[in-house]
C-alpha cells in the first residue's frame, strides 16, 4: 500500500505532483519530498542517522543542505544535539495542506497594512460559493468559543 506522501502533497481538494506548482516558500523538489518521507518514518534524524539507514545513499552535506531547507521551509523543526542538529517534522502528512494554508494566510494578512481589507478579499472569494459564508460564520463563532476559554483559564 503507497504512503500518503510517495509521489504526491496533498493540498486541500488538489493532489500536487511533482510537476503541479505549490505555494511560493513550499515548493518540494523530489529529494526533499523524499528526505520528508523518511523524516516522518523515523520520526525524528540526524543526517548521520538518515545516511545509517538503507534508503537514504547520499552525500552527507547534500542530506544536510535538505533538511536545512525544509526546516527554512517550515515543515520542519530542529534541536542542538551534540555538533548536530536532531529534525522532527512540524506536522503530519495529512497536516500539511493545513500548515501550508494557514502561514500562507497568516503571510498575506500580515503583509498588510493593519485593515480589514484582507479580510474582505477573503470574504469576497468565499461568497461565491453561498453555503462557505455560513461555514465560514460557524467557524469563527468555534473559534472566539476556544479563544474565550482559554483567556478564562490563564491567571
Amino acid at each position: 500500500m503507497p504512503s500518503t506522501f510517495d509521489s504526491t502533497l496533498s493540498f486541500g481538494m488538489k493532489t500536487l505532483s511533482d510537476s503541479e506548482p505549490m505555494p511560493a516558500k513550499v515548493r518540494l523538489g523530489p529529494l526533499e519530498r523524499r528526505i520528508l518521507k523518511e523524516v516522518w518514518s523515523r520520526k525524528s534524524v540526524t543526517v548521520r542517522e538518515l545516511l545509517d539507514g538503507a534508503n537514504v545513499r547520499l552525500a552527507y552535506t547534500t542530506v544536510m543542505t535538505t533538511l536545512d531547507r525544509l526546516f527554512k521551509k517550515g515543515l520542519l523543526q530542529r534541536a542542538e544535539e551534540g555538533r548536530a542538529f536532531r529534525y522532527s517534522a512540524v506536522c503530519a502528512p495529512e497536516e500539511v495542506s493545513r500548515l501550508v494554508a494557514v502561514t500562507g494566510m497568516r503571510r498575506w494578512i500580515e503583509s498588510t497594512v493593519p485593515s480589514s481589507l484582507p479580510l474582505s478579499y477573503f470574504v469576497e472569494a468565499v461568497s461565491t460559493h453561498d453555503t462557505l459564508l455560513d461555514e465560514l460564520r460557524l467557524l469563527v463563532e468555534q473559534k472566539r468559543s476556544e479563544l474565550k476559554k482559554r483567556k478564562g483559564k490563564q491567571p
